[in-house]
């Protein structure tokens, strides 16, 4: 479907939310289509494709008006009071619709609702059986027939049952690619002269490794898994110190392997880059689902101080441009760059224009003296020299007249270690100021802060990162709402332009901090770089990332003074009711109705949720769920269900 959209010239936004078990669990996507760009999933469900009960039960209501709710009706059902008015309950006898097209398999049923979508939403059917036989080519021409009359199968009966949605669409058949921030950051990689990979698996970076290694032969780069984390980053750093552009990535938990390394890349002044996916923690956390959480472990990674820096993409265009950039600054100034993401932006699929991605990126490797410079000097070659800009010249291992110790303990300008006999504060003090030198250099090479939206506007919703597209879109809601707002987005965490963002929130009327974390950890590092002190923060922490309607409520309530409601609601009272029921009651009910009570002894008020098997419907029993903690206080059986 998103293919299909893509190729007749709209624009996609797809995410998935996936339990981190092959099968099990509630797995759901939102996929997002239209003839203007998007930078996120959205707030609006119209069409519902429901592959099992469970998605029918939790996401039939969300459903708008003028919608769709699209099943196989020859197996599950849609309960009356789960429709919201106005919505068309479009049920697939798949057995039916596929009755004489022999024996298939049970994941076509997907292929048939994909036909009945295709003809409620006015897509050109044409294109989705292009795709469906490009997709099945490998398979052979009697799986290609086969996939495509199911298709039809599915597509003719919506057609003859069903009512279109009566969408009209401008397609400009302009060809997108679709892609993943991963996929951007390999590209990003091997465009801008990328020559060493190593990884270890982790996701939610995984991806980066299977596509490097897919292609290494035909990009040219060398990939490496290592046993962990600690051998990725050292294998990296030594291919950097070789003379290589190298990089590795991994999620929250290897990173917290790394950082001795790092450290030592900015003590030794070896480029390398390394990619920190982030997800769900501490520890293991969760997996696959998203957060911000990782930036106090980036800005604080490894022991002491040492240049390093810290660049933030916003979306997948920006990961391709913004990985060439980190070669060129890690080599330039001889310092470790870090590419912080998460699992929104690089596990999200969109569209991008074709002329937005250049294989023809700037690269700028730094000075590399030569045989006869190396040499010079009455000392010989100096590795750290005490320069003015703090960048020492550097040569390849093997260069004539170069010998040198790359030392981790702190050196002289020849990398004489002064750790042990040699100790001296003087030389300690001045090298110290000479690796920090290149800060300067650095943020003077980046480009500020900007605002987006009007001057003057009455609410400025500052943020980093993948969030940018949901704030963007929460910045045109507020405004559609009469409330003037105005954005700022931040890519470049380390340096930071502290200069600029205080002029920039100094003019603003009331600043919000929008980020995927609990503690607020860029509100904090926006504080203690700039003095700004944000007046609100708008924090997400459930593992699933921000929807535009989501930051304009909270901003509206903030507006009117009301304090944020930390109780659960109706929504999240079901999430927790379903997990009592997959774990306690095997999966063989559901919630049906949601009733507020107050304490009565138990220290809250409580939600009462009554439960009723999922096929029979008959009473199963009372949930009772704190409001106030989340916990469940009691289960309740119905009489004969003890």
């Amino acid at each position: 479907l998103a293919r299909t959209a893509a190729r007749l010239g709209l624009h996609v936004f797809a995410y998935n939310s996936y339990q981190s078990i092959i099968r099990g669990g509630h797995t759901w996507l939102r996929l997002r289509m239209g003839e203007e760009r998007t930078g996120c999933h959205g707030d609006h469900l119209n069409v519902l494709i429901a592959l099992n009960q469970d998605s029918i039960e939790r996401h039939a209501r969300e459903v708008e008006p003028g919608g769709a709710i699209l099943f196989n009706s020859s197996r599950l059902r849609c309960d009356a009071s789960l429709v919201p008015g106005g919505v068309q309950v479009a049920g697939l006898p798949i057995r039916e619709i596929t009755q004489d097209l022999g024996t298939l398999l049970p994941v076509m049923q997907n292929t048939v609702a994909l036909g009945a979508l295709i003809r409620l939403i006015g897509f050109d059917v044409k294109v989705t059986e292009e795709l469906i036989a490009e997709t099945f080519k490998h398979k052979g021409a009697q799986v290609i027939e086969q996939n495509v009359k199911v298709f039809r199968a599915g597509y003719g009966y919506a057609a003859k049952e069903l009512k279109g949605l009566g969408r009209t669409w401008a397609f400009s058949r302009k060809r997108r690619p679709i892609f993943t921030g991963n996929l951007a950051f390999a590209l990003g990689a091997v465009a801008g002269g990328c020559k060493f990979y190593s990884a270890y698996p982790m996701s939610p970076a995984s991806f980066i490794l299977h596509w490097m290694a897919s292609h290494s032969e035909k990009c040219g780069v060398l990939v490496k898994q290592a046993e962990d984390e600690i051998a990725v980053v050292n294998l990296a750093i030594g291919a950097g110190h070789a003379g290589v552009r190298a990089m590795c990535a991994t999620s929250g938990g290897g990173f917290a392997l790394m950082t001795e390394a790092i450290g030592m890349a900015g003590m030794i002044e070896t480029p390398v880059v390394v990619v920190n996916v982030q997800r769900g923690g501490p520890s293991t956390g969760i997996p696959t689902k998203t957060e911000q959480g990782d930036l106090n472990q980036a800005v604080g990674a490894s022991q002491g101080d040492f240049p390093r820096v810290i660049v933030a993409p916003k979306d997948p265009v920006d990961c391709y441009y913004a990985t060439a950039e980190a070669f060129n600054l890690a080599e330039k100034f001889q310092l470790p760059v870090i590419l912080i993401s998460d699992l929104l932006l690089s596990e999200h699929r969109s569209t991008a224009d074709p002329e937005a991605l250049t294989p023809e990126v700037p690269i700028d490797r730094g000075e590399f003296l030569t045989e006869s410079a190396a040499s010079g000097g009455p000392d010989g070659y100096r590795r750290y020299a005490m320069t003015p800009s703090g960048v020492s010249p550097r040569v390849r291992p093997g260069t004539r007249g170069a010998v040198h110790v790359s030392a981790t303990d702190e050196h002289d300008e020849q990398g004489v270690l002064i750790s042990d006999e040699h100790t001296n504060p003087a030389i300690r003090r001045k090298m110290h100021e000479k690796r920090m030198r290149k800060m300067a250099g650095v943020l003077a090479q980046l480009p500020p802060p900007a605002l987006e939206g009007p001057a003057g506007a009455d609410v400025t919703l500052i943020g980093w990162g993948s969030t940018w597209g949901a704030i963007h879109e929460a910045a045109a809601q507020l405004a559609q709402a009469g409330i003037r707002a105005n954005h700022v987005h931040f890519k470049y965490l380390h340096p930071f332009h502290a200069r600029e963002a205080k002029e920039l929130l100094g003019a603003s009327k009331r600043t919000i901090v929008v980020e995927n974390n609990f503690s607020g950890q860029f509100a904090r590092h926006l504080r203690a770089e700039t003095g700004v002190s944000a007046d609100h923060l708008i924090a997400k922490y459930d593992g699933e990332p921000f929807e535009p309607a989501g930051i304009v409520r909270r901003v509206r309530a903030i507006l009117e003074g009301r304090p944020p409601d930390g109780r659960l609601d109706e929504a999240e009272a079901r999430e927790i009711a379903y997990h009592y029921i997959r774990i306690h009651l095997e999966d063989k009910a559901r919630p049906v109705r949601f009733a507020q009570a107050p304490a009565d002894g138990r220290g809250e008020p409580v939600w009462e949720v009554e439960i009723v098997d999922r096929e029979e419907l008959d009473p199963r029993g009372k949930l009772i769920i704190g409001m106030d903690t989340g916990s469940i206080h009691a289960w309740e059986p119905a009489a004969g269900k003890g």
